[in-house]
Order: C-alpha cells, then sequence, then structure tokens
C-alpha cells in the first residue's frame, strides 16, 4: 500500500503552522509538526521567513501535497490583509515547490476534526492528539496545521496515485506520486 504525506499549513504573520502526517489507507501516522516565527521588522522581511520556512520544511519532509486554511476575515481589515500577504506567501511557496494544494475553511477543518465547527482550540488540540495518538497535545498553530491535514483526508480521501502538478516553463506536467528529480 502506497504511502502519501500530505503538509498541513495554518498561515499566520507572527506564527506559520506546519503539521506533516502520512497516509496509507485509511491509517494516519504523525510525522511532525511546528511552527515558523517570522521575526519583527518590516512586512517583506517577515513574509520571507514564512518563505524560507516553509521551504525548508518542504526539502525535508517531500510532502505529496498540501492543505492550506482559508483566511478568517477579521473584524480589523489590517489585520485581514497581513493575514492575507502571510498566506499568499505560503501559498506561493507551496506552489512553486510543486504542490498540489488544497484548501478549507476553519470551519470545515474543525467539523472534520472534532465534529463541531465552532470548536475552540483546546478541543482541536485534544482530537488532534487523540486521532494521530500523541503523548501530548501539539502547540495550537501546530494542531491547526496537523488538523488541516486531516481535514483533507478524511473530506476527499486520499486516490490511489494522486497525481502532482508542476509547473515549468508556463506547462502544466501531470506526473505519478513519485518524487521528481
Amino acid at each position: 500500500m502506497r504511502v502519501y504525506r500530505v503538509l498541513g499549513v495554518d498561515p499566520g504573520l507572527r506564527r506559520t503552522g506546519f503539521g506533516l502526517i502520512d497516509v496509507a489507507g485509511t491509517r494516519l501516522t504523525y510525522v511532525a509538526s511546528g511552527v515558523i516565527r517570522s521575526p519583527e521588522g518590516t512586512l517583506p522581511s517577515r513574509l520571507k521567513a514564512i518563505h524560507d520556512g516553509l521551504a525548508e520544511v518542504i526539502t525535508r519532509y517531500t510532502p505529496d501535497l498540501a492543505v492550506a486554511e482559508i483566511v478568517f476575515v477579521n473584524v480589523n481589515p489590517q489585520s485581514t490583509l497581513l493575514l492575507g500577504q502571510a498566506r499568499g506567501a505560503a501559498l506561493a511557496t507551496l506552489v512553486a515547490r510543486g504542490l498540489d494544494v488544497h484548501e478549507y475553511s476553519a470551519l470545515q477543518v474543525k467539523q472534520a476534526v472534532v465534529g463541531y465547527g465552532r470548536a475552540a482550540k483546546p478541543q482541536v488540540q485534544a482530537m488532534v492528539q487523540r486521532l494521530l495518538t500523541l503523548t501530548a497535545a501539539p502547540s495550537s498553530d501546530a494542531a491547526d496545521a496537523l488538523a488541516c491535514a486531516i481535514c483533507h483526508v478524511h473530506a476527499a480521501g486520499m486516490p490511489e496515485r494522486p497525481a502532482r502538478t508542476v509547473r515549468r516553463s508556463g506547462r502544466n506536467l501531470r506526473l505519478r506520486a513519485s518524487r521528481v528529480v
């Protein structure tokens, strides 16, 4: 049975959570998770930190596909704009690295993982811990990223051989799940 590696991303300007799981049939196995912290400073330097951090995660763990949370619109338009830019940096990195990106709203992620779309962060952390049989709950940002990956597996199911789309010279090339060398 083929094992697929799914990268979940919870974008944020200060903290971008990431989580990786392996999927073999209906079995989910924890691989890694963490937080990419962007330093105080200019917006471009913070966006570069997100890009560099995700690029390192992709290089190190070689996921087959990525899942990102859709931006939540805040009451404060400035915060929403900044979050959108952080999310854009994350998505651009994922796509530039040849990953097929799937997106879900926070409501969809919570519904798939907890069973309730308005679940609190501790509930998401507890369910991620339980579903991945972790000894401790991951940080809230890492748990949200892992929940994105789990959501995709539950919502879309994993195809027998997912195809990857890689952009080269303006053309789309469809590749089997094997690694591109």
